[in-house]
């Protein structure tokens, strides 16, 4: 079949090609997968063979009232899946995870080698996340000479795969080992995070063929003005001024890097309209999980329970829609041809799996403020890291924005640690009147 070169192609097509492919020939059949919508598309469709079945299935179950009628070795499988307990936030007090002792928690030495511990373990964890994720990405393997290419590894998805399907054994293991209160919600209702969460996942990993990961970092730490807008516009939500000035500051900080950045030697400095547009997308995904998992939360369950709920779907969307493509083996073939890659894979799926068990712990220990500082710590480290390693060219106004935008993010965290101070300190005093 005769090639097409980029300038017969049209010009978003061209735009949604990634840089090091853009400026190579393309062939009709061969060259779809490196246009990131169609995989996007592709995937989606993969997902509604499992979602669109699923939704009849729910609806006949509960329109025939199966609930009441139905019995039978399916029935308790069904109840769980459909309909649950449905125990609500009243029943909460039972089941969350021991509250955060403040004063019997021990003496102050061992609290600071747990802090020591949860900050290592932290770090440690998405650190070694964040720069596995840039090299499988980016990198190619199984180049034998200087001018040996290699094969690059293409299929995002088999990675949120990989890195699913250890989560759900970790949570499972867990929830066998300790005793977790009983559940409440449906089932299927953790599909809704799931996908989301999928769809997030899978933008973060392919936003890296088009952006640097300090970029992609940056835009992870500003997502706090999108769900600013979002809390005005949906829930009516009033905020403090000192949110809308840290907004203005990261908004600013973000622009400052952005426009900083200008093409050099290494193309993944430069941000392309494609990674824009997938940043969007990550950005819009996650800000639906976290919604939809605070919603789940009031119904009765654990944060190890909410991990094995949202994974297991996960698992079941990747898992259907790589067989579906054919792309599951083939990345079972990559993996066995590269033992390189295999590792890279296992680890990636590893430090994620025990990254969510440190959270979980951080938080209960000493929570969400310091848990927030140490992950904009761990961002800030991840940027200078990206760029040691993988030579990342930053200007000086650049790393000015990237100060601008963890300095406001700071300056959240240490103004709603000081309401929250102050609130405790006045609850005494209104129940004394």
């Amino acid at each position: 079949m005769p090639s097409i070169s980029r300038r017969v192609l049209p010009a978003f097509v061209c735009l949604l090609i990634p840089p090091m492919v853009a400026a190579e020939e393309l062939s009709l059949l061969d060259g779809w997968h490196d246009v990131w919508l169609l995989r996007f598309l592709v995937n989606i469709l993969g997902y509604s063979t499992i979602i669109i079945p699923g939704y009849f299935l729910i609806s006949y179950f509960k329109r025939t009232n199966y609930l009441e009628k139905g019995n039978g070795i399916c029935f308790p499988l069904i109840k769980t899946c459909v309909f649950g307990s449905e125990a609500k936030a009243g029943l909460l007090a039972e089941v969350t995870v021991a509250p955060r002792i403040e004063g019997d928690s021990g003496s102050s030495l061992k609290q600071a080698v747990k802090l020591i511990f949860c900050a290592a373990g932290l770090q440690a964890s998405y650190l070694t996340w964040g720069v596995l994720q840039e090299r499988v990405m980016t990198g190619s393997y199984g180049a034998t000479t200087p001018e040996d290419e290699g094969e690059k590894f293409k299929d995002s998805q088999f990675l949120v795969f990989m890195n699913r399907i250890l989560a759900l054994t970790v949570s499972g293991l867990w929830c066998v080992l300790f005793k977790q209160p009983r559940h409440g919600a449906p089932m299927y209702k953790y599909s809704f995070a799931s996908l989301s969460n999928i769809m997030s996942s899978w933008c973060q990993y392919e936003a890296l063929k088009y952006i640097s990961f300090p970029t992609q970092v940056l835009a992870k730490a500003s997502k706090v003005i999108p769900v600013m807008l979002m809390g005005k516009m949906v829930s009516h939500k009033s905020y403090e001024y000192w949110e809308y000035f840290t907004a203005v500051l990261i908004s600013l900080g973000v622009s400052m890097f952005l426009l900083s950045s200008t093409p050099s030697k290494h193309l993944s400095t430069v941000t392309t309209f494609s990674g824009v547009v997938i940043l969007v997308g990550y950005i819009v995904f996650d800000s639906f999980t976290s919604n939809w998992q605070d919603n789940l939360f009031k119904h009765k369950m654990s944060s190890v329970q909410m991990m094995f709920g949202v994974n297991l779907f996960s698992c079941l969307f990747t898992v259907g829609s790589l067989l579906e493509q054919g792309a599951f083996f083939d990345s079972l073939a990559f993996m066995t041809r590269h033992s390189e890659f295999a590792f890279h894979a296992v680890l990636l799926s590893v430090c994620s799996a025990c990254g969510q068990l440190f959270i979980f712990y951080t938080i209960s220990q000493f929570g969400a403020a310091v848990f927030t500082i140490i992950m904009t710590l761990r961002q800030a480290i991840a940027i200078l890291l990206s760029c040691f390693l993988y030579g990342h060219a930053v200007t000086v106004v650049g790393g000015f924005g990237v100060a601008v935008v963890f300095l406001a993010l700071f300056l959240r965290v240490y103004a709603r640690s000081r309401m929250k101070a102050g609130r405790r300190a006045a609850l005494p005093l209104a129940q004394k009147v």
